[in-house]
């Protein structure tokens, strides 16, 4: 499946959801992840977070799509970080 991440969450904390998220997306944005990921991948991704996230605080939003075609996205501005732009 396809994915968008986006979280919201203390300063404290951001490092280490920025690390962790970096493992398994794509970093896109300030908080703000994409990319292709197993459902076990996924659930792993998040029990790992819940181990540091204080969850009457912080946001952790998934959007799921089958696949990245089903997705359209259009950027405004400077994209931050380019997918297709690995060697």
């Amino acid at each position: 499946m396809y994915v968008l991440l986006v979280y919201d969450i203390r300063e404290k904390r951001v490092g280490k959801m920025l690390k962790l998220c970096r493992r398994y997306l794509n970093w896109i944005q300030n908080s703000v992840f994409e990319g292709e990921i197993s459902e076990v991948k996924l659930k792993e991704l998040f029990l790992k977070a819940e181990s540091f996230l204080d969850l009457k605080e912080d946001s952790v939003l998934v959007f799921k799509s089958r696949s990245q075609q089903w997705l359209e996205k259009e950027v405004w501005g400077q994209e931050r970080s380019q997918l297709g732009d690995f060697l």
